[in-house]
């Protein structure tokens, strides 16, 4: 009788073990007018060819994640003009400036997933990171930053951001907890939701609930 009674309270405890861990799954979709060779880290890397999608799981727990596009790749040796990682289709790390960040955290504190769209690394590709569950605002920065890039900061096929440019304490925020947001201000005002420089945390980080879903649009 005792189990028989316990029945219950073990099927609901069961049933939330497998809710805490259920997967999220990511839609990466391209709009843009031309092929993006989507990277994720982790996940690896897909050609998508306008209007294609790469559908993937990440774990729960997965912290210090994202989701970014390339353009211009070749990978006979030359890799890709922007977002490289090692000359690789399959990313096993970051990669390289300029590049628009779709970051997350799964599963976190709270029970929460934390994202964002960083352009601390720059910008090549505009790009919206909304949930497709769980009832949560997305953010986008779909600004003509190349367009309007300057000229200091114009790179082949993106637009730099001053740390990648200068590599100095002063705009990369190496330890130092009064940074300002400087001449980052540039990114900021196109693109008001995302990270402009690396302290930016109170106007650029989201929270949807745990076990939410998402998808990634490349030229929204």
């Amino acid at each position: 009788m005792g189990l028989i009674n316990a029945l219950p309270h073990i099927l609901l405890s069961l049933n939330l073990f497998f809710t805490a861990i259920h997967a999220a799954t990511f839609d990466v979709v391209n709009q843009c007018t031309y092929t993006v060779w989507a990277a994720a880290s982790p996940g690896g890397g897909r050609r998508l060819y306008s209007g294609q999608t790469w559908i993937f799981d990440v774990a729960p727990g997965t912290a210090g994640a994202r989701i970014w596009g390339r353009t211009n790749c070749n990978f006979d040796g030359n890799g890709c003009e922007t977002g490289d990682c090692n000359k690789a289709l399959e990313c096993q790390g970051f990669g390289s400036p300029p590049n628009t960040l779709a970051e997350f955290a799964l599963n976190q504190f709270n029970n929460l997933d934390f994202l964002d769209i960083s352009l601390v690394d720059g910008f090549n590709i505009p790009i919206d990171f909304s949930p497709t569950t769980g009832g949560c605002r997305g953010i986008r920065c779909a600004a003509d930053i190349n367009g309007q890039c300057p000229e200091l900061l114009r790179a082949p096929g993106g637009c730099n951001n001053l740390c990648a440019v200068f590599k100095t304490v002063e705009y990369c925020c190496f330890n130092v907890s009064s940074c300002r947001p400087t001449d980052s201000l540039f990114f900021k005002n196109r693109c008001p939701d995302a990270y402009s420089y690396p302290l930016d945390d109170q106007t650029s980080i989201f929270t949807c609930p745990s076990g939410t879903n998402y998808k990634v649009t490349f030229c929204p």
